[in-house]
């Protein structure tokens, strides 16, 4: 099995680990962190209830803020760890590479860093400061010192203090693993301890829940803490321990702390009243009893831990899946990420025009609304009107009247009315590029893959629109073509069929030039508005073949294929410029596999010195 300590001082670096990356609970924060997982004790108790002196006691250094009121203003995730020698110092999360040898530095700066967080006022913050000290003098041990409780606000403080305070503590001994060191001073009845009733409330059972009783010289003459130490007072799974602080002469005259440890035991041995339990006593005896129980804690813990990070390790792992792996550096890897981009593109992209996604579907909207719509809304009533119909045939005769049909005249009116179908035609072939312009933005957005790639983004779209452009230009030229067709040869089985005989009632002795009744010009325009209908049921039925023949089928078939052959070409300087990722993407990736890093090495660690 492992050696003691080891568990936890290999538990100290991944939490250190941890803080570094982000990846921690802080207080109140969002369950499911590692460093949630691992447990570690929570330094509970009421204003001058002896906090300070007992974590000052354990690390035996002096190093937390001194006064009165609240002191404790943001938690300090302390964690300490145990040297082979050398050179005692700390170090701040907030300050990397910089170590502090001089103790009364880092007290300074504990307070210099509240003030930063809440300003130079008494009020409080959930944001913790993380402080690592690493001595021979100490055991392996990570300790949260919270906010003293208090009952009132004082002058400088908002009145929601009290309980903001108490949220607070809650926020981290609510946690199933955190331990919870309750400070009492023995001074004060036990039954009326901040400590212990809020102990109580989340750990009923005492499993989790360590006390702590403190200023035991100062309680009056005649009276000890005998009922509290040993458990009678009120009861708990693991003993209490008494503890005699520094005097306020001791800490005006700056004792050293591994002095006042020594006078400690000899006020407990020579202690009528606490000699028998002298050996479990004290600051030093304290942190051994909380470093033992956290080493069981741990090893208990080991199978649901690391059912978490196998857990988080996957749910990293597919992040990183769905942001993209990091490209390799040469040209060829660079080649190869940006084509697979192009293709993963263009598989959304057709997906979008066959139905797999929406927005196809608006094509067909085009041929079957907007078109016929379109064709519908011509003028031909007012083209093929009676007025106009004689303009046009009487026009077409100049000065020589027709002898027996007036079919310049009816030409003229059939190649006027046809050049009306051109604008329904271009309408379409520009309303299916709008369609396809807005697919190529959509799917754009949808590619996951290319989300990473801002660069190639925009030169993906440029490209595919730039294709569109053409296919555009080819699907007018295709629709008024068809257009020019119809006008270029007219259907004559059409006009052979139509009927010869004279209007009922006409003069056949009339003059050709005196011919041009009402009834005859009617016939004229019904005849040409019967021909255009029919020309215009084919163009219905040609025009989409034509638009989705020029522009919907090339998109699907070559919307990128001159963008592939510019892309081959390009220099490796070229291709990196494209693969620019989005800094802020970048950042994320960096930090997922950071931490991916630091799961599945404390999975081996974890797993390596649980076995030892």
């Amino acid at each position: 099995m492992a050696t003691m300590g080891s568990l936890i001082g290999l538990v100290n670096r991944i939490q250190q680990a941890c803080t570094v990356l982000g990846d921690h609970g802080g207080g109140g924060g969002a369950g499911g962190s590692l460093w949630e997982a691992l447990p570690s004790v929570a330094v509970v108790g009421g204003q001058s209830s002896g906090k300070s002196s007992v974590l000052e006691s354990i690390v035996g250094r002096d190093f937390l803020p001194r006064g009165s009121g609240i002191v404790t203003r943001r938690p300090l995730v302390l964690q300490l760890h145990k040297t082979d020698g050398g050179q005692e110092y700390a170090e701040f999360l907030h300050a990397p590479r910089r170590r502090f040898s001089d103790f009364a530095a880092v007290r300074k700066e504990i307070a210099d860093e509240t003030d930063r967080m809440t300003g130079k006022t008494k009020a409080i913050s959930n944001v913790p400061i993380h402080l690592s000290i690493y001595s021979p003098h100490v055991v392996n041990l990570t300790l949260i010192d919270l906010p003293g409780l208090t009952k009132v606000a004082v002058e400088g403080q908002p009145e929601s203090i009290v309980q903001d305070i108490e949220n607070m503590v809650r926020s981290y001994v609510d946690k199933p693993n955190s331990i919870i060191l309750a400070i009492s001073p023995a001074n004060q009845d036990i039954a009326t301890s901040d400590a212990i009733k809020l102990a109580k409330e989340v750990d009923p059972s005492g499993d989790r829940t360590f006390g702590v009783v403190t200023k035991l010289d100062l309680m009056d003459k005649g009276t000890n803490a005998i009922d509290v130490l040993e458990g009678r007072s009120y009861r708990l799974q693991h003993p209490w321990v008494g503890i005699v602080n520094r005097s306020q002469a001791d800490i005006n005259k700056n004792v050293d702390m591994l002095a006042a440890r020594r006078k400690e035991q000899e006020y407990f041995q020579s202690s009528p009243d606490y000699g028998h339990l002298a050996h479990k006593m004290g600051a030093e005896y304290l942190a051994k009893l909380l470093s033992q129980h956290l080493e069981a804690v741990i090893k208990a813990k080991i199978p649901s831990i690391i059912a978490m990070i196998n857990k988080t390790v996957d749910e990293i792992e597919a992040e990183l899946d769905r942001l993209g792996r990091p490209i390799g550096g040469d040209a060829g890897a660079q080649l190869y990420t940006i084509l697979d981009m192009c293709r993963a593109f263009d598989r959304v992209f057709k997906e979008h025009l066959d139905g797999g996604r929406p927005g196809g579907d608006r094509i067909y909207g085009v041929f079957d609304h907007q078109l016929p719509a379109a064709l519908k809304k011509l003028p031909f009533d007012k083209h093929l009107s009676l007025q106009n119909v004689r303009k046009v045939i009487s026009e077409a005769d100049g000065y020589q009247p027709h002898l027996i049909a007036p079919e310049q005249g009816y030409r003229r009116l059939i190649d006027s009315s046809l050049s009306y179908f051109r604008g329904p035609a271009e309408a379409s072939v520009d309303a299916v590029h709008s369609v396809l312009k807005e697919l190529v933005r959509r799917s754009i957005a949808a590619t996951e893959e290319l989300k990473r790639f801002p660069t190639l983004q925009s030169d993906i779209a440029a490209a595919a629109n730039e294709s569109l452009e053409r296919f555009r230009e080819d699907g007018r030229k295709t629709v008024i073509r068809l257009v020019d067709m119809e006008a270029s040869y007219l259907t004559v089985e059409f006009f052979r069929k139509l009927p010869t005989e004279p209007d009922k009632g006409a003069n056949n002795n009339t003059p050709a030039n005196d011919r041009y009744q009402d009834n005859h010009l009617r016939r004229i325009g019904s005849n040409v508005s019967s021909y255009i209908n029919m020309v215009c049921e084919t163009l219905r039925n040609t025009i989409p073949k034509a638009v989705v023949h020029c522009q919907v089928r090339e998109a699907k078939r070559n919307l990128l294929n001159r963008f592939y052959a510019h892309v081959g070409s390009k220099e490796k300087k070229q291709l990196s410029a494209m693969l620019d990722e989005d800094p802020a993407l970048m950042e994320k990736r960096d930090s997922l596999v950071k931490k991916l890093e630091l799961y599945k090495s404390a999975r081996n660690e974890i797993d390596s010195v649980s076995w030892k």
